[in-house]
């Protein structure tokens, strides 16, 4: 079994990589950025994952998953999106709390528990934030949307995913009515001033067009 330090990596850099290009290399400096350590404990580590065959590690380049470094990767998000769902069904804990709680137990938790807590929520296709959960069999399906701030005045939306699972960004959203599934209308979107407005119910919500761009949406008519 891996460790949980091992897991972390993998994790992150699959995360990292799915972010723009997939299966693109990923720097160590961005690798150390997300996990808050030095670029020094990273290469170090990165040098263990390739002699263990879970990635490629190149100098000065950086670092690409192995065909085996991404299973083990899906089997961890698998792992954390089904623990977030269910502490939010079966315990009505908030979309802003269950990230890190999910990030301790996704280490200790069996396969055959997991497995359990997937039947017993019917094999949800998303999580709590709209991230898609990995099959058991480690099959991925990408869900589809694009950015909130890539569409023009007069669009209508519906919530499909949030990317950013800073518990403060979510709350934001909460506090503004942009909850996953919330249906809106673009009033404005100015890229030269950084911002737009978007409408949800009667209610104009002001969001920076950066922040928009965490908010996946799918159009509706």
């Amino acid at each position: 079994m891996a460790s949980l330090t091992v897991e972390n990596y993998v994790k992150t850099i699959y995360l990292i990589a799915s972010r723009e290009v997939p299966d693109r290399i990923v720097a160590t400096g961005e690798l150390a950025q997300a996990l808050n350590v030095s670029p020094g404990t990273v290469t170090g580590m990165l040098k263990t994952l390739s002699e263990a065959g879970l990635a490629s590690y190149t100098p000065y380049e950086g670092v690409r998953l192995s065909p085996q470094g991404e299973r083990l990767a899906l089997k961890v998000l698998r792992r954390h999106r089904l623990l977030e769902l269910f502490l939010v069904q079966t315990l009505q804990m908030h979309w802003d709390e269950v990230h890190e709680e999910a990030e301790h137990m996704e280490h200790a938790v069996s396969e055959s528990l997991i497995d359990r807590i997937d039947a017993f929520l019917n094999h949800p296709s998303v999580d709590p934030h709209g991230d898609p959960i990995p099959k058991a069999d480690g099959s991925l399906d990408l869900p589809s949307g694009r950015p909130l701030n890539d569409l023009d005045a007069s669009e209508r939306f519906r919530i499909a995913r949030v990317v950013d699972q800073d518990p403060s960004f979510l709350r934001y959203l909460t506090d503004c009515g942009l909850d996953l599934g919330a249906e809106g209308i673009v009033a404005e979107n100015r890229s030269e001033s950084g911002a737009m407005v978007v409408q949800v119910g009667d209610h104009p919500i002001a969001l920076g067009r950066e922040a928009a761009g965490k908010v996946i949406v799918t159009s509706i008519s």
